[in-house]
């Protein structure tokens, strides 16, 4: 029988421990994203310079970005400005842009450039599963193929000038331009006043009135 020290083995069970509690810990999400969006580190928004769109500045715009697990059927609505990003379990939502139509376009859309970086299970590693521009009205335009993940566009706040880009004022820049001359142009002969007839006495036939019938003489 070999007699050893009692705190020999003692170091040996606290390490073995520790690292089961690590492979653990790195195998589950923190407490704090299983029970909401968690806001981490995103990227900065730059606006453009004095040739960018009037209208709200992206910074200041607000969407909502609808995130699907597919697992647990649970949905959430993450509201964000572009830069934000927002952790909700192994998934990881990134806006960078959003957008409404103006108000003088034809067709009103709502669109958002959203990225979705998921962590794998596999080798714990996150990787970029989906980046492109997402629409409200047309969602099949771009799909997000994941097998547990899905998101969408909900709506995007924000607010444009009244007149568009191309709207002419009048005013102290010079007056609306004349009118073409009736003498001008390729319907001028259409414009000039016709001829008077060559007896005086002899009008045009008031409308309804076959031409073929002769005209009364004046009295």
């Amino acid at each position: 029988m070999i007699l050893r020290p009692a705190g020999a083995v003692l170091p040996i069970l606290p390490l073995a421990l520790l690292l089961s509690l690590a492979a653990c810990g790195d195998n589950e999400p923190p407490t704090e994203n299983r029970t909401g969006p968690v806001k981490i580190e995103g990227q900065k928004i730059r606006n453009g310079g004095s040739d960018a769109l009037p209208g709200t500045p992206m910074a200041e715009r607000v969407a909502v970005i609808g995130l699907l697990n597919k697992r647990n059927g649970i949905t959430t609505d993450l509201t964000m400005k572009p830069g934000d990003a927002l952790r909700l379990g192994d998934a990881i939502v990134r806006l960078q842009a959003c957008e409404t139509s103006a108000p003088w376009e034809n067709v009103q859309e709502t669109g958002a450039f959203v990225q979705l970086d998921v962590r794998s299970t596999a080798d714990n590693k996150w990787r970029r599963n989906f980046s492109g521009w997402l629409f409200k009205e047309r969602p099949e335009r771009n799909v997000v193929q994941h097998p547990i993940y899905d998101v969408w566009v909900r709506s995007c706040t924000m607010s444009w000038p009244e007149s568009g880009p191309d709207t002419v004022k009048l005013g102290s820049k010079g007056e609306p331009p004349a009118a073409a001359s009736p003498a001008s142009g390729a319907n001028a002969s259409s414009a000039q006043a016709p001829e008077p007839p060559a007896n005086a006495d002899e009008r045009p036939a008031p409308s309804g009135t076959s031409p073929s019938a002769p005209a009364r003489s004046a009295r």
